[in-house]
């Protein structure tokens, strides 16, 4: 049942990552990214390393999305 779980989270990372690349509007595309991240997290939890899933879910989607949506938003680079 495990297996079956990661298997699943391990594949919405890559629609999550393939959506990134595909998508035209940078809005949506970092919120995908972001997404890839969290879960990236998700699995990092059920394969028992607590410690590198909350680095991942801080760093990696929350601090890292959250600077480059602003980023975006001052640019006026998210499709507007």
């Amino acid at each position: 049942m495990l297996e079956l779980l990661i298997l699943l989270v391990c594949g919405s990372i890559l629609v999550s990552g393939v959506l990134a690349v595909l998508l035209g509007n940078l809005m949506a595309a970092m919120i995908s990214a972001g997404l890839a991240s969290l879960f990236a997290a998700v699995s990092y939890v059920l394969l028992a390393a607590p410690d590198v899933a909350m680095a991942e879910a801080a760093i990696g989607s929350g601090l890292a999305t959250l600077i480059f949506l602003y980023a975006i938003r001052k640019t006026n680079g998210g499709g507007e």
